[in-house]
């Protein structure tokens, strides 16, 4: 079962990390999705896979939710449009917050291997 304070703790940490981040160009992106996934690891516990879980999930819940909020909106655009291009733009809608879900978690596997790091460490 998803340990939903970590992954919340984890985004949030990664979060505010990089947001100060943005001030040490390459070093500050990389090192807040880490830490935050090492974060939620270790906060959910339970071995790699577990870790990896929430890891992965604290990294890119961010992108989710945009990816989600964006292809609500297009889709919305499209039901204002019309009958005809309401179906079209809702199914671009649908396919925009598919891939924009499917980036999120590409670009969180560098919060899930930490993740897993910070699970095994607890136990």
């Amino acid at each position: 079962m998803t340990d939903w304070r970590a992954v919340v703790v984890g985004f949030l940490v990664g979060t505010v990390l990089g947001v100060f981040g943005l001030a040490i160009p390459g070093v500050g992106q990389l090192v807040p999705g880490l830490v935050g996934g090492f974060v939620a690891g270790y906060m959910a516990g339970g071995g790699f896979g577990r870790g990896f879980w929430h890891g992965l999930l604290a990294g890119a819940i961010g992108g989710v939710l945009v990816g989600v909020v964006i292809g609500l909106l297009v889709a919305l655009a499209g039901w204002v449009a019309g009958p005809a291009g309401g179906i079209a733009t809702g199914v671009i809608g649908l396919g925009i917050a598919g891939a924009s879900i499917f980036v999120a978690l590409l670009f969180a596997l560098e919060s899930a291997v930490a993740g897993a790091l910070g699970g095994a460490m607890k136990g």
